[in-house]
Parts: C-alpha cells; structure tokens; sequence
C-alpha cells in the first residue's frame, strides 16, 4: 500500500484535530468515569468479587488490538481503521449500557477494548503523518492534555449520571459524540490508499495475541505457578511469532522498524511509562491518606501535570528541530528524577504547594519524552509502515503501564506488612488496614512508608532511564 496526504488537506487540519480530540476524548473519559462508578455498578449487578475484570478485560483486548489496527492502517488507510475502531467502541458501550449482570458487563468492555485499541494507536499515527515536527509536537501535546482534562471532569460528570440519571448513562453518553467524531473525520480527512494484493498475515496475528494475553494474564492472576505457566507461553509464542514474521510479505510487526532510536525509545516508554502510572495511581492516595486531604483536592492536586504537559508541547515545538531528540529527552527526564526526588522528599506534614512542585515538574518531563519519542518512534520510517511503528510504541506504553501497576502495587503491599510486621502487629496489610486495630497515626505512616518506597523505585528508573537516553541519535527527528 502507497499512502499519500492530498495537498487541500492541510486546510482541514484544524477539523481534522478536533474530530480526533473527540474520540481520543471518549477512550480517556471511559477509563475515568467507569472507576467512579464502579462501586454502584457492582452493588447494582451484585459482583463486587469480578470488579478487577471490568478493567482488566477493557485493557487486555486494547493492548491486544493496538499492533493489529496499526498494520492495518498501513494497508487500508487510516480512516477506515479508526472509523471501524470507533464504531466497534460505540458498540461495546451500548451494549455495557444495557447490560443485567457482571458478567456481560465484562464481556462487553472486551468489545469496548478491542474499539479502543484503535483510537489508542491511529489517533497519534494521523497526526504524525499531516504535521510537520514543529507542528506534530505541540498537537500531540493537546492529545496528551485530553487525557489530564477527561480525569478531571470524569468523575465530577459521572458523580451527575449517577445520581440524576444511571450508571447506564456512563455508557450511552459515547454513542453521540463517537458518531459525531466520525462524522467530522469522514468530511475533512481524505487520504489516498493505493490497494494491493496485500494478505493479512493471520497467523502471526495468532501468536502475537498468545503472547500478550499470556503477559497480561500473568501480571493479572496473583497464583505463582499459573504466572510461570502463562510467562513461558509468552515466550514460547513471541518465538514462533518472530519466526513467522520474518517469512512473511505483510508482517503485523515490520522488524526494519527497530533501529538503535526507536528500540531505545520504546525502553524508555515502557519505563517512564510504569512511572507514569504509579505517579497517578499513588500520589492522590499520598494526599489523601498521608497528607490528609480530600479526594477532590487529591484530584486538583494531579491538575497541574495536565496543564505542564500541555505547556511542554508548545516548548517543544520550538526546541526540538533546533537541539534534537536526544537533548530533548535527556533534560526531560532531567525533570522526572529531580521531581521525584522531590516527591521523595515530601513528608507527612509537609505543605502540598512543594507536592504539586514536583507534580508540574514531573509534568513537563513526561510531556517532554513521551511526546519527543513519539516523534522519533514515527521519523525512523515512512508513511508505509508509520501506522505499524506507532501501535508497537503505543503497545509497549500499555505494557509498562500495566506491569507497573503489578510491581508497585507488590511494593507498597510489602512496605505496608512489613510496617506493621516490626510492629508486632502481624496479618495487617493493604486490604485490611482500615478493619485492623492499627491507629489513624499508624495507618498514615504504614501509607508513608509504601508510598515513598514507590517513589524511591522512581527514582532508580529515571536514571536507568537517563542512562539510556545517552544512546540516542539526532538523526530521526532532522530527516522530516
């Protein structure tokens, strides 16, 4: 497949931008809004014990999709593949709508995944191929802020659903604005795909799906032998995949797409990426259980960040074609370790201005080296296989994000028992810390001790992290 951007397309960029921030916007409101309803779904469906599968299916059948949606994008074009992934989201969320047990609640956010696969992967492949560099910075950037906006007002406007309407309503308020993002997708972006006899190759689709489930699976499932059993099946496929896509003429995953730059990119997203996540997972529960603040201001608190990563995209536009990926990246993550130095730093009575400090520092800095690597992830290949070098990218984001979460979460279960275990007070632990004969007192410092190993962990990463940045060279990102 040939793909080629038609020159009267730079006039509707502007609708073009607007109608990917909107379905960009769905996938991000969804995972926000469902995790505060989650609790009156449960009590209405009577499955608190099947919970974890809500969001856990949602994420394997994503994660799943990414790379398959990229390559086809490089083959068939990228609005029929984001099209067909928004339509497939719009599905998923009606059917969650009506759903009667949790069951196929779960079944349904599998559906709602495998759309959002697309939007998760296309969405940055479409800007990457109508802007140039200085351009593609500062959009991706606002890309990245729907993501801080849609975990703002999510829970303020399913807290509205909820009580004024239904939880169905979590659901049923993606089918109109999915359709209308389509709708200015299909007027505005017009893309020429020179069709070939191209074959999808299945079998590779096959054993890289194996793979990733088996991954997930075993990050998800807490029994130790079931988590060698699947890690071995993991490797065992990513084998016969690797061996399958280098005989074939239409691989799911090009392997030219891995140069020094791109495989050193996706290390480092996939561990700014765990970071990330421990960052918004555990900073409000810091401010909350630690600080002693409620859950709105532990919300406001995570503000900033938003709005710094928006602001490091327009630095970025002007910066990067000037000094490179590689001075780009390196002071980003300059920012990433001396945030979270600081967020090491922060004590129990220490005043919340220095913790959003760090969160806006923290803030430039993930702005900085996800948006730049992006970049340079889409600049080391051509239109052909940019869809391809995305998803992988995108793929190895969710990747770390999720056996980030495993690891912290393991962390902080750990500082927390072994808390109370020099105590004396043994079987106290994260889940039942608040039933236990531990005091408020103890319990804020059980948090403390947890939450600041995680944030020791942090600062380890960045500077493997900063290690590794070392390697890059400035040759992607000057060849657009």
């Amino acid at each position: 497949m040939v793909y080629k951007l038609p020159e009267y397309m730079r006039n509707n960029k502007r609708n073009v931008v607007i109608a990917i921030m909107m379905v960009m916007f769905l996938a991000a409101f969804e995972g926000t809004v469902v995790s505060t309803a989650m609790s009156t779904i449960a009590k209405d469906l009577q499955g608190y014990n099947l919970i974890s599968w809500v969001f856990s299916v949602y994420l394997l059948t994503s994660a799943v999709s990414t790379p398959i949606y990229g390559k086809l994008s490089d083959l068939y074009g990228r609005k029929k593949m984001l099209t067909l992934g928004t339509i497939i989201f719009i599905i998923g969320s009606s059917f969650c709508g009506i759903s009667q047990s949790m069951t196929q609640l779960i079944m349904f956010r599998a559906i709602q995944g495998i759309g959002a696969g697309s939007i998760l992967t296309i969405t940055y492949t479409i800007i990457g191929d109508i802007f140039d560099i200085s351009e593609r910075a500062k959009i991706q950037g606002w890309l990245s802020t729907v993501w801080g906006i849609a975990s703002l007002i999510g829970p303020f406007l399913g807290g509205f659903l909820i009580d004024y309407l239904s939880w169905h309503w979590i659901f049923f308020i993606n089918v109109p604005f999915g359709i209308a993002s389509i709708i200015l997708l299909h007027r505005n972006f017009e893309e020429k795909v020179v069709k070939t006899d191209a074959k999808i190759d299945y079998i590779g689709i096959v054993f890289l799906t194996t793979s990733i489930i088996s991954v997930l699976l075993g990050v998800f499932i807490g029994i130790i032998k079931f988590r060698i059993v699947l890690f071995v099946i993991a490797i065992i496929s990513l084998v016969l995949f690797y061996f399958t896509e280098k005989k074939s003429l239409e691989p799911i995953v090009p392997f030219d797409i891995f140069t020094r730059n791109t495989i050193i990119a996706n290390l480092i997203c996939f561990l700014a990426s765990g970071a990330l996540m421990a960052i918004e997972a555990y900073t409000p529960l810091y401010t909350q259980n630690v600080l002693g603040y409620t859950p709105t201001i532990a919300g406001v608190t995570m503000a900033p960040m938003s709005i710094a990563w928006l602001l490091s995209s327009f630095i970025l536009s002007k910066t990067l074609s000037k000094y490179g990926e590689k001075i780009v990246v390196i002071v980003a993550i300059m920012l990433l370790t001396i945030g979270s130095v600081i967020l090491k730093l922060v004590g129990v009575s220490t005043p919340i201005v220095l913790l959003i400090g760090a969160i806006v520092i923290m803030g430039f800095g993930f702005g900085g080296v996800f948006t730049t690597l992006t970049i340079t992830v889409q600049s080391a290949v051509g239109y052909e296989k940019r869809g391809a070098a995305t998803s992988v990218n995108a793929l190895i984001r969710t990747l770390g994000q999720t056996i980030g979460v495993s690891i912290f979460g393991g962390i902080i279960n750990s500082s927390i028992a072994k808390y109370f275990g020099g105590l004396g007070m043994n079987g106290i632990n994260s889940e039942n810390i608040y039933n236990s004969e531990a005091t408020n007192d103890q319990i804020r410092n059980a948090f403390y001790s947890g939450i600041h190993s995680i944030y020791f962990m942090i600062i380890f990463i960045m500077i493997v992290c900063l290690c590794v940045s070392v390697f890059i060279k400035n040759n992607s990102v000057e060849k657009q």
